[in-house]
């Protein structure tokens, strides 16, 4: 996969669920539970009970094009839990698309989600073949040169521990953490603290890596390893669905916007915007969000290109 990235650091979208160890009996977490055909969250919670109306005002600001068509193209790549992956019947769900699908009820229109490569979501959004990516973009300065962004959520690093232990990410020295191979953690962030601690005199992190972020997450609630490290919402969702066996260990830092890419100057951002606000407004935001266990990198306002770096 290429190195581009979906956040502020080289590569934090790297980090993915590889179900490929679903049924077996080592595999404790959930993390590749059967999805409803209704959009309903691997907890068993319902998308389908977060009623969403159409709001003719906004729909009536369509392009003619998406108007005319009764659909929106939106490119996606997956697998990257708990906001876009394939449950076992191969339809695509997650957190990013029952809020896009929420978005569609608004607007009075059917989301068509084409799969491709991350790095080709947003020249093929600049070509026109796509009206809209949905990857866990990060809105970036210099991604705003290129493509406008709807932001919907906040992103960042989140670490998690076995429930009633007490590990400071900020002095983890001489400690076990687990991350998933080739992510950010893996590569800059826990690296990078380790080497503080060396640098202090102090024992360096071990760092325990894994091939699916299910594995860390099961390590940390067999309590293999001290703690795991990840993007805040890939560790709300393992603790979510860990049965009460991991928490979250310190507060999610290194936030930045995720956000939905268009077309620069497109007609479409400022209608996505304001559909994304009325979602947030009426509450159906908030629901979505408890539902796949990722309410706290809600926002209140959506931005249209709201990078902070």
């Amino acid at each position: 996969m290429p190195v581009s990235g979906r956040s502020v650091f080289t590569r934090r979208r790297v980090a993915r669920t590889i179900c490929a160890l679903a049924g077996s009996s080592a595999l404790l977490l959930a993390g590749c539970a059967s999805n409803t055909e209704g959009g309903g969250s691997p907890s068993g919670d319902a998308a389908a009970t977060v009623e969403v109306e159409k709001v003719d005002a906004i729909a009536a600001e369509l392009p003619e094009k998406i108007a005319s068509s009764g659909k929106i193209v939106v490119g996606v790549n997956i697998p990257y839990s708990p906001n876009e992956f394939k449950d076992p019947s191969g339809k695509i769900v997650g957190f990013d698309v029952d809020l896009v699908d929420a978005v569609g009820k608004v607007l009075g229109v059917t989301p068509e989600y084409t799969e491709a490569d991350f790095d080709k979501i947003i020249p093929s959004i600049q070509a026109g073949s796509y009206d809209m990516g949905m990857s866990s973009f990060t809105d970036t300065k210099e991604r705003e040169q290129s493509v406008d962004f709807v932001t919907y959520f906040s992103a960042g690093v989140q670490w998690a521990q076995p429930v009633g232990k007490n590990v400071d990410p900020n002095n983890a020295c001489g400690l076990r953490v687990g991350v998933q191979t080739t992510t950010i953690e893996d590569l800059e962030e826990v690296p990078a603290k380790s080497a503080a601690c060396v640098a202090a005199g102090k024992p360096a992190i071990d760092i325990v890596k894994f091939d699916s972020q299910d594995d860390a997450a099961n390590a940390v609630a067999l309590g293999k390893v001290d703690a795991m490290s990840a993007d805040s919402p890939v560790t709300a969702y393992a603790i979510k669905q860990s049965d009460g066996r991991i928490e979250a260990a310190g507060e999610v830092f290194d936030a930045a916007p995720y956000g939905w890419p268009v077309a620069k100057g497109s007609p479409l951002g400022p209608v996505l915007q304001k559909a994304m606000q009325h979602l947030i407004d009426d509450g159906a935001y908030q629901k979505i969000a408890e539902n796949w266990g990722v309410q706290a990198g809600v926002i209140t306002t959506s931005h249209i290109n709201g990078a902070t770096s």
